[in-house]
């Protein structure tokens, strides 16, 4: 039985984020190989957190800067180790490297934050993004965990040319895997056209591109419910702040619903999902939700990014506020083209979302990594340099850390 360990940046919370909902159809995965499955995080428990003892999955707390990680990974001896996001790898990667060598060394990027960032800092100025934008500080440490790692997750086929025609990394190193989703387990038949109203979005709150597009929501709604005075949109969403709830306003139909029991149920009773986003990476949660509840979708170039290829979109793809708000009204006054929206959707989760082809090729491919695994490193000079001692500034930042704290506590 092969041993899997996952050092995960936060609990999983498949309820709050995309994010979380990945993570947890990637432990389900794993746990489906007859594989011994173990989440460790050092980060704090959350009342919205999975229980992953119900799926059979074992959780450990970790320490950042601790040796006593040292002794527990060696310990557990694990054959695989996927990191969540770069930050995991820096923190715990050459502990791993150091306590268990032949461990296959996996890094889920879940999207690539140096590219959410570039754009972030470029939207901030009013600006298209630069290479100066993307070639960020973040962008030099994650693309080094790319680089240190034996395979990197890539959630975008957008994000996948990114890496190797922009940053040259090997295409060896990237398996390209979009969110799995389990096609016989979604509904046939939702709520028609007639028996649905209003407008929705839905995202957590502290995820930056989320915030930012009910900002620009505040801009668009007006010019739509000027056509549609009787619409609402209703606003979901894990953690909403104090300024997110300000701007519930009954009086023009903009609703801060906060958190949703169960995000399918009200992406089902909504006629359209919104979402104006502005900037980010990866792709986006609540679009393929919209898609398996059968909801069409008014988004931007951002939103729709690596979603759906030569595909056409189940919806319309908007770039200003004011197309936005014109497409929304249209796309929600036409029942054929909504209809013809509502059939794209079905037909793009089986074109690239199906979760049986798309677990058995990480399988086949973490297989093959795992059993050529020395020509595999050696063909990766590049991330055999970074993981030399004159190149781990992190490792021995970190060693001073616990040295530091270890002092500290015998004082």
């Amino acid at each position: 039985m092969k041993k899997v360990l996952v050092i995960g940046y936060v609990w999983p919370e498949p309820n709050s984020s995309a994010a979380g909902s990945h993570m947890l159809s990637l432990l389900r995965l794993y746990k489906r190989q007859g594989w011994q499955v173990e989440f460790a995080t050092p980060a704090q428990r959350t009342e919205h957190m999975v229980d992953l003892a119900a799926e059979g999955i074992s959780s450990r707390s970790i320490a950042l800067n601790c040796d006593s990680f040292d002794a527990y990974v060696a310990e557990y001896g694990p054959d695989i180790v996927m990191f969540d996001r770069f930050m995991m790898e820096e923190q715990f990667g050459w502990r791993v490297e150091k306590n268990c060598p032949q461990a296959l060394r996996i890094l889920d990027t879940e999207d690539l934050q140096c590219l959410r960032h570039g754009r972030h800092q470029a939207h901030k100025a009013g600006r298209d993004m630069t290479t100066a934008d993307l070639f960020n500080d973040i962008a030099r440490r994650e693309i080094a965990a790319i680089l240190r790692c034996d395979l990197s997750l890539i959630i975008s086929d957008v994000e996948m040319a990114l890496l190797q025609e922009r940053f040259k990394v090997d295409g060896r190193l990237l398996h390209h895997l979009p969110f799995m989703v389990k096609l016989q387990a979604l509904p046939t038949h939702t709520a028609d056209y007639a028996s649905r109203q209003h407008f929705m979005t839905i995202g957590n709150f502290r995820h930056a591109p989320n915030w930012d597009a009910v900002l620009y929501l505040q801009q668009i709604w007006p010019l739509i419910r000027k056509q549609l005075p009787q619409a609402e949109l209703h606003i979901y969403g894990s953690y909403p702040p104090p300024k997110a709830t300000a701007l519930h306003n009954p009086k023009t139909g903009f609703l801060i619903k906060g958190w949703a029991d169960d995000a399918f149920e009200v992406m089902e009773q909504a006629r359209l999902c919104l979402a104006p986003l502005r900037f980010g990476a990866g792709i986006k949660g609540k679009l393929l939700d919209a898609m398996m509840m059968q909801t069409p979708s008014i988004t931007t170039p951002i939103g729709s990014e690596g979603m759906h290829g030569d595909a056409p979109w189940p919806g319309i793809i908007a770039d200003d506020a004011d197309t936005f708000a014109a497409a929304a009204v249209a796309l929600y006054q036409d029942e054929q083209a909504w209809l013809a929206a509502q059939r794209q959707g079905t037909e793009l989760l089986h074109r690239r979302y199906d979760g049986e082809r798309l677990g058995a090729q990480l399988i086949a491919r973490i297989e093959a990594t795992a059993a050529n695994l020395e020509q595999h490193r050696l063909h990766n000079f590049t991330g055999s340099m970074l993981r030399h001692h004159s190149m781990m500034s992190t490792k021995y930042m970190s060693q001073w850390i616990a040295a530091k704290n270890a002092g500290a506590n015998r004082g």
